[in-house]
């Protein structure tokens, strides 16, 4: 029985690593790349990353799609979406890649690293004595997979963490707390916050001019999942006044980021190009796999989203 074919489509030209990948685990799939598929009928799977619009259309046969990377929005509200189960890449090595991200952003806030860099420009010999971890209250912004591992790696290096989620969840040695008027509070009492939520209607401007205002004046802020949940303007005119202090971004709004944003020009920001966590092709390839094996089998798909919830 013929296995069909995995078409890949991704605004990053990773289609060898992925190919060499999934054939390695599986060398009877067919694989190939968006712009070179010739009879669309013959593909069964799209491993995808932010598609185009009419993307889906012309896939009459398809039965699974992969969604590159945790965050799912891009697949949401869309008109051409097949009902096919949708999936995300489940990886511990996203994981772990997205807790060291966090893990070097707040811990180059907790050691002033900002304040010796710019000691060194000058230059200038500028002593700032190291504070204890466990003087610094970090707040983790949603604890999904990749949000709860850095929330653990942060408590591990002796932080007080805060989380919160839409949900009541519990995890042991970190104060959690859920809802609106949580979420207020958390705010107010954290001197760093890690933005981690997934992007739906509910969290889209989630931290606004209004809640920013009720972090500490100076506070850090740390956005790691997706520009829209921060209001741009908003960040932005927190960093010109300084009610925020200082930002790492690796997300925003648009994508890449436009030449003429205020941020670049911001010495008390930094900018990365969406990097934080990305999906592995060695390590993720055998889910992926996995899930076909379980499509042709007609059994239930592992780590499959629910679109309408947005993850």
């Amino acid at each position: 029985m013929s296995l069909g074919q995995l078409v890949i489509y991704s605004e990053f030209d990773h289609f060898t690593a992925w190919k060499e990948a999934l054939q390695q685990c599986l060398p009877e799939l067919d694989v190939i790349p968006a712009a070179q598929v010739m009879h669309p009928e013959r593909v069964h799977y799209a491993l995808v990353w932010k598609p185009p619009a009419g993307f889906f259309a012309r896939f009459t046969n398809l039965k699974l799609v992969i969604n590159l990377g945790a965050g799912v929005d891009s697949l949401v509200n869309r008109s051409d979406l097949p009902d096919v189960p949708i999936t995300r890449l489940s990886d511990p090595n996203m994981a772990k890649m997205m807790a060291g991200y966090v893990l070097f952003s707040v811990l180059r806030y907790a050691r002033d690293i900002p304040y010796f860099e710019q000691a060194q420009k000058e230059p200038k010999w500028a002593y700032r004595h190291p504070r204890s971890p466990q003087e610094i209250h970090v707040g983790v912004l949603g604890w999904g997979e990749l949000g709860a591992y850095a929330a653990k790696e942060l408590a591990r290096q002796g932080f007080v963490v805060h989380g919160w989620s839409r949900s009541p969840k519990e995890i042991d040695g970190i104060c959690c707390s859920s809802g609106t008027a949580a979420l207020d509070a958390l705010l107010g009492r954290c001197e760093t916050i890690v933005v981690m939520l997934p992007l739906t209607t509910q969290t889209r401007g989630l931290l606004d001019a209004r809640r920013l205002s009720l972090l500490p004046k100076g506070a850090n802020l740390i956005n790691v999942s997706r520009g829209e949940v921060v209001v741009q303007d908003a960040l932005i005119n927190a960093l010109k006044t300084g009610q925020l202090g200082q930002a790492t971004l690796d997300v925003f709004e648009k994508e890449p980021l436009p030449l003429d944003s205020p941020l670049w020009a911001m010495p008390q920001v930094l900018i990365t190009p969406h990097l934080a966590s990305v999906a592995l092709p060695l390590s993720s390839s055998s889910q992926i796999v996995d899930n076909v094996h379980r499509i042709c089998g007609g059994n239930p798909v592992l780590h499959q989203i629910e679109v309408d919830r947005g993850y």
